[in-house]
């Protein structure tokens, strides 16, 4: 995965509420929680702006569908228009 973010910038300590018994499975499973949260949030940013990209083009490609039937047929409220 393409790391869009410095993986060298400072650390910053931040309050973060937890659920008690996940925590304690977790920490069974890992000494350095921190690193899983920042390795779960770097995931969950990368799908986020995957996923705006993707409707950001599906909206171009409809705005681009419409300009086209609008200029190959006109618009509709040209028939109903009285200005």
């Amino acid at each position: 995965m393409k790391t869009t973010f410095n993986s060298e910038a400072r650390r910053r300590p931040v309050n973060l509420t937890l659920n008690e018994e996940l925590v304690v499975q977790v920490r069974g499973l890992t000494n350095n929680l921190s690193g899983v949260v920042e390795s779960l949030l770097v995931d969950y940013v990368e799908h986020e702006r995957q996923l705006r990209a993707a409707r950001a083009g599906a909206l171009a490609a409809t705005v681009d569908m419409w300009n086209a039937f609008n200029a190959r047929h006109g618009s509709f409220a040209d028939e109903y228009s009285t200005l």
